[in-house]
């Protein structure tokens, strides 16, 4: 890829491994007990993923990718972003129709594994010859600095994961964005939106029980790196609406009582039956609700689309 492509490690080798023990021995100690949906992701939950994008009842990818298509001229018309910088890039897979449409100088995705962004960077190059990428390992809820670039800068983040981060978290991540761009540079963001109890469930509670997979699966996650040994087919996959906060919760419940053994953490786990393990949640969207938080954090909603059902939104903003 010649000196088109460079990469830039923030964080140490074994970040990844020490970010999991932490949040594993807080998770499991704590009331609810819960896990951070990004453990979901090591190669088997990437691919489960991958099935649920094309899922009936799963939306959100096609609905994101639909207003992607139909609204990327009119993204590149109103910013003029010389410079894409794209958080949790992973595959860049979406992240090619904004490409086509901005034509920028500069991309810079962020993502904390390395062989992901080598990966898309590859074939990025490839297909965009006057494009040069510059990677960055780094974590997005953690400290970020980013390489220099032409603006005016767009910053992506995208698939509805701004819904993954709890209310607090949320609030904090939007708040340090403004620290990363300059006045006059726009943001881009995915967010699924409220909707009938019924589609919301089906999109986490598939019939095929794909969802329920790649939920279970991230116990196996747990045995293989830290020594754990959770029976996966001791815990039952939930996916229930939270009407007061307007979340879907995904769990997995205990089948019985057990213990569990965490032996890197030196931990050992009590379960009684029918407890839960909480694993993600993932907030929906209002408009009114989008505009002011990043109201808050320093950005101007200036242009909301939805797909043609009305059933997820990208939200550009621009800094104030």
């Amino acid at each position: 890829m010649g000196d088109r492509f460079s990469i830039e490690a923030l964080l140490p080798e074994d970040y990844l491994d020490h970010q999991l023990r932490s949040d594993v021995r807080a998770g499991l100690t704590g009331r609810p007990k819960s896990v951070q949906p990004k453990w979901f992701y090591d190669a088997a939950g990437s691919r489960l993923f991958e099935r649920i994008t094309r899922l009936p009842e799963y939306y959100p990818t096609r609905a994101e990718r639909e207003i992607l298509t139909a609204r990327s001229g009119e993204i590149a018309a109103a910013t003029g972003a010389a410079s894409l910088i794209e958080l949790g890039s992973g595959s860049s897979e979406k992240t090619r129709i904004l490409l086509e449409a901005l034509e920028p100088d500069v991309y810079i995705p962020v993502d904390v594994s390395r062989t992901a962004l080598e990966d898309a960077a590859a074939g990025l190059v490839r297909a965009h010859p006057d494009l040069t990428v510059h990677a960055v390992v780094g974590d997005f809820q953690h400290e970020l600095k980013l390489p220099r670039s032409p603006g005016p800068r767009l910053l992506a983040f995208l698939g509805g994961t701004i819904g993954n981060l709890t209310p607090g978290r949320r609030e904090r991540f939007l708040a340090g964005l403004p620290g990363l761009l300059e006045p006059g540079d726009s943001l881009l963001v995915g967010t699924d939106l409220v909707k009938d109890e019924r589609t919301l469930v089906a999109a986490y509670d598939d019939a095929q029980g794909v969802t329920a997979a790649f939920n279970k699966n991230m116990l196996r996650v747990l045995n293989r790196r830290l020594g754990a040994d959770f029976d996966p087919e001791r815990f039952s996959h939930v996916a229930r609406w939270d009407a007061r906060r307007e979340w879907i919760e995904m769990r997995l419940r205990s089948d019985g009582a057990q213990s569990v053994r965490i032996a890197s953490l030196d931990l050992e786990v009590r379960f009684d039956d029918g407890e839960d393990l909480l694993t993600e949640t993932s907030t929906k969207f209002r408009r009114e609700g989008v505009a002011a938080e990043l109201e808050r954090a320093g950005f101007a909603l200036r242009r909301w689309w939805t797909d043609e059902a009305g059933r997820f939104a990208v939200s550009l903003a621009e800094l104030s």
